[in-house]
């Protein structure tokens, strides 16, 4: 893991330097790509004034409560389509669908229906988050073998035993994998929502960018995307990492 972070961090600092000295021989408009210093005193300006600090709060509380909820409403729905035809026939084939819509078509419906209000950002978040989450659970509950099934029924497994005991850890690997997928889906579904829906309530990282946008403040849009791309780096590494490299220990499949 260690040499792993040291690649990385060395490859980062290159590809900087690299763009450093790029933009230090008048390539390009500095207007429009700044030079990675110029980028820096941004960040730096915005973490000692605590506006960074404060957006990234607001952003990680509507991510938290909107993804808690899509998987609340994903999971219970992925087994339900994974035991009956006609719940995959119906909300399956309507999960389907509606994962292929871009997250930010939601946005303008949540307007609509909520207002500029906290409940639509939420609205947003979940609406991307829940339908890949129900197809991995269905999915993995699926690909369990009947084999498994018919050995808990001989042993007296029933119904919420079942389920609890050999349907959900049987299931567990695309489980995660599809909590995973759903973490990302609710990052770019809060991301088109803060930019596209203002609300008085607290200004995320969204916000942060878009104004940077309407400002043609290029250090401060790519200082926010960088912050964005740190924060997923470190969901993956501090929260969905050490839960896959369990998973790949208790299923056997690392040496």
């Amino acid at each position: 893991m260690t040499k792993r972070v040291l690649d990385f961090a060395v490859f980062v600092l290159l590809l900087l330097a690299a763009w450093e000295a790029l933009v230090r021989a008048e390539l390009w408009n500095t207007v429009l790509l700044p030079a990675p210093s110029t980028v820096l005193a941004y960040l730096s300006g915005a973490l000692l004034d605590g506006t960074l600090l404060d957006a990234a709060a607001v952003t990680a509380r509507r991510l938290g409560v909107g993804y808690l909820a899509g998987m609340l409403a994903g999971l219970p729905l992925g087994l339900l389509c994974s035991r009956f035809q006609s719940a995959r026939d119906t909300i399956g084939v309507l999960a389907l669908g509606l994962q292929t819509l871009p997250s930010v078509c939601w946005a303008p419906l949540a307007l609509l229906w909520f207002g500029q209000t906290e409940a639509a950002m939420t609205f947003v978040v979940v609406m991307g988050t829940t339908w890949s989450i129900l197809l991995a659970t269905a999915d993995g509950v699926r690909a369990i073998p009947p084999l498994w099934l018919r050995a808990a029924r001989t042993m007296g497994s029933r119904r919420l035993h079942t389920v609890l005991h050999v349907l959900l850890p049987g299931a567990l690997p695309a489980i995660v994998s599809g909590l995973k997928q759903g973490w990302a889906f609710a990052w770019r579904s809060l991301m088109a929502a803060e930019i596209f829906i203002t609300i008085l309530t607290g200004f995320g990282l969204g916000q942060l960018l878009h104004y940077g946008r309407e400002l043609h403040a290029m250090d401060q849009v790519l200082g926010v995307m960088t912050v964005i791309v740190a924060i997923g780096l470190l969901a993956e590494q501090i929260l969905f990492g050490p839960v896959e490299r369990w998973l790949r220990r208790r299923f056997g499949m690392t040496a």
